[in-house]
């Protein structure tokens, strides 16, 4: 086993004994014990009671969080004529079309967010083998198949988070960064968990949240209390 340093041998102790606490006192802890020398994320982490193997059981969907990432987000845009000038009035980093597609087939993938038109979906639709596993496939469901360019980009740069269910029925998310004031980062963590909780699919049975927990990158996790992550 690997040994560890001290500032994780240390983290790991301010943990220890603390579970089920609130969203406030886990974001201060989280924050006191955060030592990276960069600017960590608070990162989410929520169980869910589905099967995403079942489509009625699939959840997904866009958050946006009241106080951004802190990230600074590459937005690419499949779009053509009015629309593809529209897409760089907005802030896009990259626009195109065949010549995009070429580029990301070609490895070149420098962005986190993929936005088109929806007479663009036929190119689109050739990199679903590159996209999808990336979880960047434009999709109508979460807006980044659109006409309104525009609102998807500002959207994109302003805070907003994606969000799907993995295999194993976990849902992960970067919503704020640890140098955001406590009250921010809570806001954040409510807003994602009444996101997701929103997105309840159908075909859900039992209990649908079964737990929420809050790290920062390089820090040990901590589970909150779920009465305390309902929006205020």
């Amino acid at each position: 086993m690997a040994k560890l340093g001290k500032r994780s041998v240390a983290a790991r102790a301010a943990f220890e004994g603390k579970d089920n606490l609130s969203v406030e006192e886990a974001v201060k802890l989280i924050k006191s014990t955060a030592s990276a020398k960069f600017d960590e994320t608070l990162e989410i982490a929520m169980n869910l009671g589905v099967d995403p193997r079942h489509a009625d059981q699939m959840v997904r969907g866009v958050v946006r969080l009241p106080n951004g990432t802190g990230k600074t987000v590459r937005v690419a845009v499949f779009a053509r004529g009015a629309k593809a000038d529209e897409a760089k009035e907005a802030g896009a980093d990259i626009v195109g079309a065949e010549d995009l597609m070429e580029a990301i087939q070609g490895g070149k993938i420098d962005f986190d967010r993929c936005i088109a038109t929806p007479d663009m979906m036929p190119i689109v639709g050739r990199l679903g083998k590159i996209l999808g596993p990336r979880n960047l496939m434009p999709n109508p469901k979460v807006g980044t198949v659109t006409m309104d360019v525009k609102a998807a980009v500002e959207a994109a740069k302003g805070g907003e988070v994606q969000f799907k269910v993995e295999k194993a029925g976990v849902i992960h998310g970067g919503i704020g960064k640890v140098s955001f004031t406590e009250e921010k980062l809570a806001e954040n963590v409510r807003a994602f968990v009444d996101a997701v909780t929103k997105a309840k699919p159908a075909g859900a049975k039992g209990t649908y949240v079964k737990k929420v927990s809050l790290s920062s990158t390089m820090g040990p996790g901590v589970a909150l209390d779920l009465a305390t992550t309902a929006a205020q």
